[in-house]
């Protein structure tokens, strides 16, 4: 906190700081026991009527009453990563698209408005990394718009918790009633070590260039068709991993796609029956190791927030989070 010559603190931000990663310190609400004061870091996104809404890296939004400052100051974003490979928020969100590509995509400036039959959100949402070339309103109502012909549910992806990622977007859609339906986060590291965790049964894994239907019979996803298909094979340079098991589907699967220095993991699935004997770690190291072959050298993923057992796993390969993504819908049903 901002401390004067004289030794007090001080609040050192004002309304014209709305956009800028701070730290505040504020009095607790009345009837909290647990010290006298809360802390708060996040990006300022709006200071309206005496009240200050800051959202923090999780994209959680936390209103403040002015009058309970003690203190506040700008700080600066949030540091680069101590271990492993450093990344713009850009750069990542880039990689990720190019690794889960829709079958049908159009540009409004620099957005980019993505459509796959319904395949998962991620490819029937938009990507804003940048201006639309229009005024907000007038955006989201191209949007909607856009959505609306091919049948599809408005969805706008954004992130926070990183240089250059979209609290205040996030910000407007909440104001203009968009629904924020799923939160989950980006995780980073070095490829390496991911490659050097085991070798013990390696020669089990086997890697293709498309996902066979024994690979498709263990996908959590159900009713997998061509749309779905074309999404899953999409990307720079992609990889599928089966550990064969007893029955017809494999015991173990996973996806990789290697795009330039990056290796992006995903759909790593073990058999419920076999799990906690180390299937998708096994997995994961012979994808690294074909990357590894391919250049890469750093390596990234999502995982949902309230995913314990992935978070203990990833975390445990040299994998931290690196920022927060969202999917916000448009509740069509409460404009009817």
């Amino acid at each position: 906190m901002e401390i004067s010559a004289a030794g007090r603190l001080e609040v050192r931000i004002t309304a014209a700081d709305v956009g800028k990663r701070v730290s505040v310190r504020r009095l607790s609400e009345p009837g909290v026991t647990e010290g006298k004061f809360t802390d708060t870091v996040g990006v300022l996104t709006s200071w309206d009527s005496g009240v200050l809404v800051i959202t923090r890296k999780s994209g959680e939004s936390v209103r403040i009453a002015e009058s309970s400052l003690v203190a506040g100051k700008v700080v600066p974003a949030a540091p680069a990563r101590r271990r492993g490979p450093a990344a713009s928020y850009r750069e990542l969100a880039q990689v990720c698209a190019r690794a889960w590509r829709p079958v049908e995509s159009e540009r409004l400036g620099e957005w980019e408005l993505r459509a796959a039959g319904g395949f998962t959100r991620r490819a029937n949402s938009v990507l804003p990394l940048g201006d639309p070339g229009l005024p907000l309103d007038g955006a989201l109502e191209a949007v909607r718009r856009w959505y609306g012909d091919r049948g599809l549910p408005a969805y706008v992806q954004t992130a926070t918790g990183a240089e250059g990622t979209q609290e205040l977007l996030c910000a407007e859609l909440e104001r203009r009633g968009w629904v924020r339906e799923v939160t989950a986060e980006l995780w980073i590291g070095a490829l390496a070590p991911v490659a050097d965790l085991t070798e013990a049964d390696a020669g089990a894994v086997v890697l293709a260039r498309e996902a066979d239907e024994a690979w498709l019979a263990r996908y959590r996803r159900k009713g997998i068709g061509e749309v779905a298909l074309k999404v899953l094979g999409s990307g720079p340079s992609v990889w599928f991993a089966s550990v064969p098991g007893e029955g017809e589907a494999p015991a173990a699967i996973g996806r990789c796609v290697v795009d330039g220095r990056w290796a992006g993991f995903a759909a790593v699935e073990v058999d419920p029956e076999q799990r906690r004997r180390g299937l998708a770690t096994v997995v994961m190291a012979a994808l690294a190791r074909r990357a590894l072959a391919e250049g890469a050298s750093a390596a990234w993923l999502q995982v949902e927030a309230d995913n314990a057992g992935a978070r203990a796993l990833y975390a445990g390969m040299g994998f931290g989070a690196h920022h927060a993504y969202h999917h916000y819908r448009w509740p069509e049903a409460s404009t009817t």
